[in-house]
């Protein structure tokens, strides 16, 4: 029997439908309560691997030839300082420079707020609400010795903050810190391959009891409410957001909340961050007996996934991945490019600290594949009107070739090997 409902035991085709506060309870219900913290003995990145990575990004400035990287509030801020700050109107942010040590800059009265989560370099800066932060900038770079040459900008800082100090500093050349950042992060390490493998683990375990606890009347909200409740008794924060029959055809969703039937197609795309680290993992099933044509086409969707990964070689341009997957669904009569009924979007993006950040599997990418490089490989078939499939899985390069984070999908009734 070819349902998931039935033989599979994969989900419930029973009960009279659920709403998103009965999901929200599952885990006050008990439906979670047996599975473990698998947050428990899992280390997250030392001040010591931080230090290796100013370090690093010091030696690439020279290589470069920039005097100094700026960093706002954002992932990069962490990478390489350990520090996680909100965002906003208010200028807070660090400054590496090429030579010497990291250093701070927020408004006055978050100084002590800031300093009590240094772990590297130990000089703050601070600004009253009526001066300008960009001033300040530059009086550190001063200080620093950067008094001319190129100040990198890291590429998520916001236009404004990035236009204060470009006005402000008009004798420094305002470039990119791509070469810096990017460079550091698209290769990981050992131990962000772990976290990341960890992640991967527990976005699918999630799965594993989510599924379970679908049942007909539920709407997508109602199923991602329920992942949430299993990452977070899995002692993660992470979601799996739910598009439900027609729905599916739109790669990110719609607003548009179809009730669950039989035979619909259910994809789930979402994972979670184990100390900073992302999953992203997308599962399509039919809840019930499928049709003869969900089942050709969750197969094509596997066979274009399992193309991209077999082009996934080292040395070979990143591209690759998007030519090999995309080949397999027009040669079956999809598309071409980026047409529907077919493949709409690239076939991977690149993770790690972001769930989605450099190194993307799309047309034009000529960047070698090397070791440590991590990416998605997730082709959509989508059929506007009708439905779609999209397996995600993301991988990783060795010495070797690549290596699967989460084994793929086995077939549209086994969605979880």
């Amino acid at each position: 029997m070819s349902s998931l409902a039935g033989a599979a035991g994969i989900v419930t085709a029973c009960g009279q439908g659920g709403d998103q506060a009965e999901a929200q309870s599952a885990v006050k219900a008990g439906k979670f309560d047996h599975l473990p913290n698998m947050m428990d003995g899992i280390a997250a990145i030392s001040v010591a691997d931080h230090k290796a990575r100013v370090a690093k990004a010091q030696e690439l400035m020279g290589e470069n030839g920039l005097e100094a990287i700026y960093m706002e509030a954002t992932s990069n801020l962490w990478y390489y300082t350990g520090m996680r700050w909100g965002q906003s109107e208010r200028m807070a942010a660090a400054i590496i420079p090429r030579v010497g040590e990291v250093a701070y800059i927020c408004p006055m009265f978050e100084v002590g707020r800031l300093q009590e989560r240094i772990i590297l370099g130990d000089t703050v800066r601070g600004w009253e609400e009526h001066e300008s932060p960009y001033e300040l900038v530059v009086s550190m770079l001063n200080d620093m010795g950067v008094t001319s040459g190129k100040l990198g900008i890291g590429e998520m800082t916001r236009f404004f903050l990035m236009d204060g100090i470009r006005n402000a500093a008009p004798h420094l050349e305002l470039v990119s810190a791509d070469p810096i950042t990017a460079e550091c992060r698209i290769i990981k390490s050992a131990r962000e391959l772990a976290l990341m493998q960890h992640a991967s683990d527990i976005t699918i375990a999630a799965y594993k009891e989510t599924v379970k606890h679908i049942e007909l009347g539920m709407r997508g909200s109602d199923i991602s409410a329920l992942s949430r409740q299993a990452h977070a008794a899995l002692g993660v924060s992470g979601s799996l957001g739910t598009m439900i029959g027609v729905v599916s055809s739109s790669p990110h969703g719609s607003i548009v909340e179809p009730v669950l039937e039989e035979g619909m197609i259910v994809l789930m795309d979402g994972g979670c961050n184990v100390h900073n680290y992302a999953s992203d993992i997308s599962r399509t099933f039919v809840f019930g007996q499928h049709s003869a044509k969900q089942e050709e086409v969750w197969n094509l969707e596997k066979a274009s996934q399992a193309a991209g990964f077999a082009a996934a070689q080292l040395g070979a341009p990143q591209e690759n991945v998007d030519i090999a997957s995309r080949k397999v669904i027009v040669d079956a009569g999809y598309g071409p490019g980026y047409k529907t009924p077919g493949l709409p979007h690239r076939t991977g993006h690149g993770i790690g600290l972001d769930m989605h950040e450099w190194g993307n599997a799309v047309l034009g990418n000529k960047r070698p594949l090397a070791p440590g490089m991590c990416f998605s490989i997730e082709p959509t078939v989508a059929i506007p009107g009708e439905f779609g499939v999209r397996l995600e899985d993301c991988c990783y390069m060795t010495e070797s070739g690549p290596n699967w984070f989460s084994n793929p999908s086995v077939a549209i009734d086994d969605p979880f090997g």
